[in-house]
């Protein structure tokens, strides 16, 4: 079972012996895995909207407020990063929709079943992502 990047417990899939890769089962394992995380992202930030409407009180004390007004902050910066996963996620949905699912944006090749159920979103192979870094490091250091 996998807990990678907040996903949701699955089954990793097993591919057949000389089964053809992104075929109709495994876009459905990785659309799964997707809708799944995706709806656990939107739980967490509906829990967030009830938690700060429950929460928010008008203290007396003015470092209290301030606490209050940082920690709904915070949460309100996480629930900002979890609604660009959240756009993230349904444009890997529509990739999966158009069968371009599980290949590299950079070269094409094969992104590979592991890399994607660790990193569902995942555009590039992991040669591809590792040159981006590498050339993004050099760019910026």
């Amino acid at each position: 079972m996998s807990e990678t990047l907040g996903l949701q417990p699955f089954k990793p899939y097993k591919p057949a012996k000389n089964e053809v890769y992104m075929n109709e089962k495994q876009l459905e394992h990785f659309e799964s895995i997707l809708n799944n995380w995706k709806y656990s992202l939107m739980e967490e930030v509906d829990r967030t909207v009830n938690h700060m409407k429950d929460e928010a009180a008008n203290f007396p004390d003015l470092s209290d407020r301030a606490t209050q007004e940082e920690e709904f902050n915070l949460a309100l910066r996480a629930r900002d990063r979890e609604r660009k996963l959240i756009h993230k996620i349904n444009q890997t949905l529509e990739t999966i929709q158009s069968q371009d699912y599980g290949f590299c944006d950079s070269c094409g090749v094969e992104i590979g079943i592991r890399r994607l159920e660790a990193r569902p979103t995942a555009t590039q192979c992991i040669d591809c992502k590792t040159l981006a870094e590498i050339k993004e490091k050099q760019l910026f250091n």
